[in-house]
């Protein structure tokens, strides 16, 4: 009689390895801010010696600093604080659309190419390679994000300081999202990420009283 095969017979083939894009900038003393904002700054409060046994730090920053997901709160008062955001707009499939060369404003002709079967989160490259200075960025126009909002997406992200130009004073596109109930992430970098489709994973952290709060953004290949 033949024995049937052992399942530990032979080993299973390993999985393959999922490649990773960090789309997320340095954050250090060099990181820019809003004029007027507070920079980063990190202070050693416990230093390793012989009557320590650690090092520790004691860190200030905006909660825009580098790539973030800013709260309802930002742009509201009263509204939900970033810690109490749903968060599964922060995790799960996206499309990377570039929008290269689009002068001050992401107009809906510059990403016309790529709305088809959309999926729920939408990451924007404006430039070749991104720069978190205020003193010049591509943001969006309402119309684009209205667009957007349209095809029932949840997150929109940007290679760029805002969705809004430096010098509005209304925000139009920060009160779309409110208005469309959208979460949107800032500063990320998309230098190396070709367009197409992936799995973001930007969890923003649980402060519960705070306008925003750095990710470490990623983006994941598609099994």
């Amino acid at each position: 009689m033949t024995q049937p095969a052992s399942p530990f017979a032979a080993a299973a083939a390993p999985a393959r390895r999922l490649k990773l894009w960090d789309i997320s900038p340095v954050v250090d003393e060099r990181s820019d801010v809003f004029p007027g904002d507070t920079a980063y700054s990190q202070h050693v409060h416990f230093s390793l010696s012989p009557v320590c046994p650690v090092n520790v730090s004691r860190i200030t920053l905006s909660p825009h600093t580098g790539a973030h997901a800013d709260a309802p709160l930002h742009y509201a008062s009263g509204a939900s604080a970033i810690g109490a955001v749903d968060l599964q707009p922060y995790l799960g499939p996206c499309r990377v659309i570039h929008c290269l060369d689009s002068g001050p404003l992401v107009e809906p002709a510059h990403l016309a190419h790529a709305l088809e079967n959309l999926p729920a989160r939408v990451l924007l490259r404006t430039a070749r390679a991104a720069s978190q200075s205020w003193a010049s960025f591509t943001a969006l126009s309402p119309a684009t994000l209205a667009l957007l909002a349209s095809k029932n997406i949840a997150l929109v992200g940007i290679d760029t300081p805002s969705v809004d130009p430096a010098t509005s004073q209304h925000l139009p596109c920060h009160q779309l999202l409110l208005e469309r109930g959208l979460r949107v992430l800032e500063n990320l970098v998309l230098d190396d990420v070709p367009e197409g489709d992936y799995e973001l994973i930007a969890l923003p952290l649980k402060l519960m009283q705070a306008d925003a709060s750095p990710v470490r953004a990623i983006l994941r290949e598609l099994p």
